[in-house]
């Protein structure tokens, strides 16, 4: 898969099948939209996904997005949401962009899909300029869970209550945070339960600051464990949120490595403790909480 980095970029010269959106999160209402463009690819066109870049925090990391499509389209184009892309007529982005750039030969969209200056374009407008245009367009209906549209605002309100159960049935695979290990105080060590700090990278959306059981992953391996996600009160005062996590038999130096945590269930909300000696009871608790999980 190509990633381009902004559409002017883009060269294709084929004619190509492609989707437009923001594609937060890649939820499995942006998947239904993904198939349908490899479903006319497979007739030999260019899949192309155009990802519009809003500057926000995000569900999904541009590496994690990269890894996500790689083996689906040929194409991911990134479009910063630029003052040329947000003031551009829509009558002119349907030409420019879509015909004469992408060559679009299929166009897939969801039924609220709106673009151009004042959001004036819409699925109604494209098929206006369908015929002319020489394009094929394809309006796909909402994915819904138990009657609620798919949306990435309800997977980030699942998250912000702990819900990760919910989210991973929204987006059709279990919420991660990656990064790699820092070194911290090394206060686990001393208590007796060593943890690694993982840092996620900036703009990915944290859930609730908490403990959860979660799946660790180490060089290829995964481990069950424990997850703190927050600021850890009790013991500093950086206010820096970080997942802070326990992996279960695992005996190695992770310091530096890549981590990727997996959350599985929420158990309590992160709390500040009198003293070390109630944090380490706590955390005990968390631990029987977290094999009782995974048993």
């Amino acid at each position: 898969m190509r990633e381009i980095r902004e559409i002017g970029s883009y060269e294709g010269k084929q004619h190509c099948a492609i989707t437009l959106g923001k594609f937060d999160g890649l939820h499995r209402g942006h998947q239904k939209l993904i198939r349908r463009v490899k479903e006319y690819a497979s007739a030999g066109v260019e899949s192309v996904v155009c990802a519009f870049d809003m500057g926000k925090e995000s569900l999904l990391t541009g590496q994690e997005r990269r890894g996500r499509l790689s083996a689906q389209v040929d194409s991911l184009v990134v479009c910063p949401f630029t003052k040329e892309i947000r003031e551009m007529e829509a009558e002119v982005f349907i030409r420019r962009v879509l015909a004469e750039t992408f060559h679009a030969a299929y166009i897939v969209v969801g039924t609220d899909f709106q673009f151009g200056r004042g959001k004036g374009g819409d699925a109604a407008l494209l098929e206006a300029f369908a015929k002319q245009c020489g394009y094929h367009l394809d309006v796909i209906e909402k994915e819904r869970y138990r009657g609620q549209v798919i949306s990435s605002t309800y997977i980030k309100e699942a998250l912000c209550e702990g819900n990760v159960e919910l989210a991973r049935a929204l987006l059709g695979y279990p919420y991660q945070i990656s990064g790699k290990v820092e070194h911290g105080r090394q206060l686990g060590r001393t208590l007796g339960f060593p943890t690694m700090n993982v840092a996620p990278e900036k703009g990915k959306i944290m859930p609730r600051f908490g403990v959860y059981a979660c799946q660790i992953e180490i060089e290829g391996r995964c481990f069950p464990g424990i997850g703190n996600v927050g600021i850890k009160p009790t013991v500093t005062e950086a206010h820096r949120p970080l997942v802070e996590v326990f992996a279960f038999d695992y005996d190695g130096d992770a310091y530096g490595k890549e981590v990727t945590v997996t959350f599985c269930t929420f158990e309590r909300p992160e709390e500040q403790f009198h003293s070390v000696e109630e944090l380490q009871n706590r955390v005990r608790a968390d631990i029987q909480f977290g094999k009782a999980y995974f048993s």
